[in-house]
């Protein structure tokens, strides 16, 4: 080993102590830019956590509001659609749609908002990657600067210097750059890690946002399809109210007419009520007897079916229709479901059944019961009696579910042609909707 190896060490250890006073601490160490980094990284992976959670509910919505969209159309769809009920889910529809939209306007505004932290992520890295530019340029100079000096040995500088302080003084700057290498070494480090968090973070959000970008494009479209839906069943269901209205206001207006003459009307409803009764009395005797002889089923499975297809002008129950009787707290109630057609439309049985009435009642309306069983029982009033449409089937008749039993007709008291379609269970009408 050279003399001046040896002498090295001890010279720089020496000049280290009367240079510095033993510590050293430069403004280039910026630790707290790692640090910071890492915690963007955790916040903005928290941010893309709770939007695919919001993804995810906006998603749900959208298959709830798909599944009662379904149910809307059904309902349209359906024959003699109840308007009530229909207006109702129109309601809840639109509801969710509301809902819906509120969702998506929120997952458009936070999609903006990671736009944005993605635009300063990006002028973060550009920044970071010109300060690792630097320092990396900083090193490099030093370490040239450091390798001409050290061709000439501290042995060499001592004994070719002027005095002891020239010879202090040159040993002092190739200490200098030594210290001055290893702080900008560990800079160096420090901006690289930072710089790898940050395009890190980057990446990962640019591609992230890009699926949340495109998973949201296809929660308009799908939310668009579901506007355009609701808009077709508002449609359908004003056309199928102005029918409704039409077809209604004609009965009242022909009601008008008929009750100038008041005394005559409330005898007419009597009449009628009278009627109703008398024959549910003869037909529940003919119920009876006919579960006993085996001619009727005692109970009946399945569902009826709509004996025609037309507009519904009244519902059953509670009424602001005078023309019908009073019943228990309500001051005109009805006891089936009205349906106008055109006159002589086929009316069809609602269900397999025998035929227990067929002809006139008291107050001149012409009927058709249908016994399903003993305990079910549908009638169709107001058929015509016409000749070449009287009504084909006849008492003790068995007849099939969709076959033609009547035609429509305004016999009886009644505003315009219609069919009134009524259902008893057990003697008592009932809302002909439970079994359709």
């Amino acid at each position: 080993m050279t003399t001046a190896r040896l002498i090295r060490p001890l010279l720089v250890a020496a000049m280290a102590v009367a240079l510095f006073g033993g510590s050293f601490t430069p403004d280039l160490v910026k630790g707290d830019d790692l640090s910071q980094a890492q915690a963007q990284q955790r916040a903005i992976a928290a941010q893309i956590a709770a939007q695919k959670a919001h993804m995810a509910e906006l998603a749900s919505l959208q298959a709830d509001l798909a599944a009662t969209l379904a149910n809307t159309r059904t309902k349209l769809q359906g024959i003699n659609s109840d308007l009530v009920d229909v207006k109702a889910n129109v309601a809840a529809t639109q509801a969710k749609v509301n809902a819906v939209q509120a969702q998506y306007n929120q997952q458009v505004e936070d999609l903006g908002n990671l736009d944005l932290a993605l635009i300063g992520l990006d002028r973060e890295e550009a920044a970071k990657a010109a300060d690792l530019a630097k320092a990396q340029a900083a090193l490099a100079d030093h370490i040239r600067a450091a390798y001409d000096q050290d061709r000439t040995s501290i042995l060499e500088t001592v004994l070719s210097a002027d005095s002891f302080t020239d010879a202090l003084g040159d040993i002092g700057n190739q200490l200098d750059f030594g210290n001055q290498d290893h702080l900008l070494a560990n800079q160096v480090a420090t901006d690289q890690a930072t710089l790898f968090a940050i395009n890190e973070t980057v990446t990962s959000t640019r591609a992230q946002t890009q699926q949340l970008a495109e998973q949201t494009a296809a929660q308009k479209v799908q939310l668009d399809a579901s506007l355009a839906s609701l808009n077709a069943a508002k449609a359908q269901l004003a056309m199928l109210q102005k029918a409704t209205s039409k077809a209604l206001a004609l009965q009242i207006s022909t009601y008008n007419k008929l009750s100038s003459n008041a005394a005559a009307l409330r005898k007419a409803i009597n009449a009628e009520a009278a009627a109703e009764a008398s024959i549910s009395k003869k037909i529940q005797a003919i119920l009876d007897a006919g579960g006993q002889n085996g001619g009727i089923p005692s109970q009946y499975s399945g569902s009826l079916e709509w004996p025609l297809r037309g507009t519904v002008t009244q519902e059953f129950g509670c009424t602001g229709f005078p023309s019908e009787p009073p019943l228990g707290s309500c001051a005109h109630f009805h006891n089936g479901i009205d349906i106008a057609d055109p006159m002589d439309t086929p009316i069809h049985a609602a269900g397999d059944g025998r035929v227990v009435f067929a002809g006139p009642l008291s107050d001149g309306a012409w009927v058709v019961m249908i016994a399903h069983s003993t305990h079910l029982v549908t009638w169709y009033a107001h058929v015509d009696d016409r000749k070449g449409h009287t009504i084909p089937v006849r008492v003790g008749q068995w007849v099939l579910a969709g076959q033609v039993i009547a035609y429509v007709g305004m016999t009886g008291n009644t505003t315009g042609p219609h069919l009134h379609f009524m259902t008893q269970l057990n003697g008592d009408y009932v809302n002909p909707r439970l079994f359709l």
